[in-house]
C-alpha cells in the first residue's frame, strides 16, 4: 500500500489534476466520518477519484487505504465504506482502465477483504442502502462488477419492479 506520506501521491493524478491533496482526506477518514450529503472529506473523495465514472490511478491508491479504515471498525462504517472500493472496481472493469502495476497488488489484496468485512458489519443494523453496498462490495470483490452495479441500483421500488418484470417472463 502506497503510504500516505509518500511524495508518489503527487505523481498520481485523479478528475482535477495531481493526487497530493488526497492523503490528507484520507487521513480524516480515520475518525470515521458520516458520508450523508456533502459531508466531506467522502464528497471530495468521490468527486475527484470516481469522477463521472471515471477513475484514475490516485483511486487504485486511495481504496487500500478505505479498506484498513473500513477493516478497523466494519460496524461503525457508513455505507461508503464498502460502497467506494466497490463503485471504482466497477468503474474500472466498465471503463477497462488499467491499473498501475505498483499499485495492482495492494488494491487487489484490500478488496478481497471486503467479504469478511461485510460478514463484520452483519451484526449491525442495515438500511436499505447499506444492504445495497454491502451486496455490491460481496459482488466487486468476487469479480462480479455487473451484479455490483445492478445491487447498487436495487431500491426497493426497483427490486419491485425487478420480480413483476421477472415473473412476467
Amino acid at each position: 500500500m502506497l503510504s500516505l506520506e509518500d511524495q508518489r501521491w503527487s505523481e498520481l493524478r485523479h478528475a482535477y489534476g495531481t493526487a497530493g491533496d488526497v492523503p490528507a482526506l484520507l487521513r480524516q477518514l480515520e475518525s470515521m466520518p458520516s458520508s450523508g450529503g456533502n459531508a466531506e472529506p467522502w464528497f471530495t473523495l468521490w468527486s475527484s477519484l470516481a469522477h463521472q465514472d471515471d477513475v484514475y490511478p490516485a483511486s487504485f491508491a486511495a481504496v487500500p487505504h478505505i479498506i484498513r479504515v473500513l477493516a478497523s471498525a466494519p460496524t461503525r462504517a457508513d455505507h461508503s465504506y464498502f460502497q467506494f472500493p466497490a463503485w471504482v472496481e466497477i468503474c474500472r472493469v466498465r471503463n477497462n482502465v488499467d491499473i498501475p502495476e505498483e499499485l495492482r497488488s495492494s488494491y487487489f489484496e484490500s478488496l478481497a477483504q471486503l467479504p469478511s468485512l461485510v460478514a463484520e458489519a452483519s451484526t449491525r443494523p442495515w438500511d436499505s442502502g447499506f444492504l445495497r453496498c454491502a451486496l455490491a462490495a460481496l459482488a466487486a470483490a468476487k469479480g462480479h462488477p455487473l451484479i455490483a452495479k445492478a445491487a447498487l441500483e436495487l431500491t426497493p421500488e426497483v427490486s419491485e419492479e425487478f420480480l413483476d418484470w421477472l415473473y412476467e417472463q
